[in-house]
């Protein structure tokens, strides 16, 4: 019997394709979940349950959460990533990396399939079927929910009548959780006009008031949280532990997805928008306007080149040791006050602070040079437009 590897998240679409690969396509199905943040240990033991109840020969949960942010966040955060000046690439960026695990089990078990259960209106399909075409050419990929435009009705029906009577009430919102953010999809999100209520997101404001909380960076790694020394990963997850009761980090991001129409998704991201807003000012104290210049430029791109499913393209690694090489000063504190559904970033400290008072302060008294040196200075800067609007004049007298 020949075997196919399903990425399943144990949701309607993939607990549909199940039994379908098995019983109409006569494949061994082995699944796997990959977690890059979404999951509790306990939520991954329920959906293990549920692949084998359905089925499935075997199943594998791989912890990506690591994985994802050493080869993909940490460069997310060094570009201070936002996606339209919006979105931080909440779970757009998520995808690559679970594909690329899935893979790892394609070749483990030698898989002659690979499925996965995106349906045809979205970028998910293009993230999974990219990588696999890229890098299992050999294997074929097989997407039930796309080749059979099946209904939500029809899924939860064939399911019913091969004795799986799971409940599949249907939530009114679509949300994707992971470390990096969650995104939320409803009936608002589909018009340019609708926005999402409160209650469409996952956590909801339950502190009033505010803190202040300061946060520790190493060669543009988050590295502490008020003081407590932690891993990058860690330190995302206690961020998150102290800002979402104030129901920070909501917004609405519009963009053109890779199927060529435009999109619009909500999200919850107070981790990650304060992560980055706290590197960003940290890096306009300690870098060069060219470094920063530059930065925002390749950041840009990298950004698109990781939403639209090309992280496997060889110049994103050359745009990643760019933003390497920008961090090696990139160390210092940020203070960050936290209020109900926002937040401001009220300063930093660090031994590589070109705006220090040693070499002067704006405004008010320089200690590198003197007036006279200004004025000469001024000339200098000044002589190309001299010159040109000479000519200007002399164009205009003719």
């Amino acid at each position: 019997m020949k075997k196919v590897v399903l990425a399943f998240s144990g949701g309607l679409d993939t607990s549909f394709c199940v039994p379908y690969l098995k019983n109409e396509k006569g494949l061994e199905v082995h699944t796997v979940l990959v977690n890059t943040g979404g999951f509790s240990k306990e939520e991954a033991a329920r959906i293990e349950e549920r692949a084998l109840t359905l089925g499935a020969a075997s199943h594998t949960t791989v912890d990506a959460v690591d994985t994802y942010y050493n080869k993909g966040l940490k460069y997310l955060i060094y570009g201070n990533v936002l996606k339209n000046n919006t979105y931080p690439l909440s779970v757009s960026s998520e995808r690559v990396f679970q594909a690329l695990e899935v893979l790892n089990t394609v070749k483990k078990i030698g898989a002659d399939y690979v499925a996965h259960g995106s349906t045809g209106a979205g970028n998910d399909q293009v993230r999974f079927d990219i990588v696999f075409e890229i890098m299992a050419p050999e294997v074929e990929i097989l997407a039930p929910i796309r080749e059979l435009e099946i209904s939500r009705k029809d899924e939860i029906d064939y399911l019913v009548k091969h004795g799986f009577n799971f409940s599949w009430e249907k939530s009114k919102y679509s949300i994707n959780q992971g470390v990096w953010g969650t995104s939320i999809g409803g009936v608002e999100t589909l018009s340019s006009s609708g926005y999402l209520p409160e209650e469409a997101y996952p956590s909801q404001k339950v502190k009033d008031g505010s803190e202040i909380v300061t946060l520790g960076f190493s060669k543009g790694e988050l590295c502490s949280v008020n003081g407590e020394e932690l891993t990058p990963v860690q330190a995302i997850y206690k961020l998150k532990e102290i800002a979402e009761p104030y129901a920070i980090g909501r917004d609405t991001h519009v963009g053109d997805t890779i199927i060529g129409i435009k999109g619009r998704v909500g999200f919850e991201a107070a981790a990650p928008l304060i992560i980055i807003k706290a590197h960003h000012l940290l890096e306009k104290h300690v870098l060069t306007k060219n470094q920063l210049n530059w930065k925002d430029q390749l950041s840009n791109y990298y950004g698109q080149l990781m939403h639209e499913a090309q992280y496997l393209e060889p110049l994103s690694r050359d745009i990643e040791a760019f933003l390497e090489s920008t961090q090696k000063t990139v160390t210092g504190t940020v203070q960050v006050q936290l209020m109900p559904y926002h937040f401001s970033v009220l300063g930093c400290e660090s031994k590589y602070d070109m705006m220090s008072s040693k070499f002067g302060d704006y405004g008010e008294k320089n200690k590198s040079f003197s007036g006279r040196d200004i004025i000469g200075f001024t000339k200098v800067l000044a002589n190309p437009l001299k010159i040109f609007y000479s000519l200007q004049e002399d164009k205009d007298n003719e």
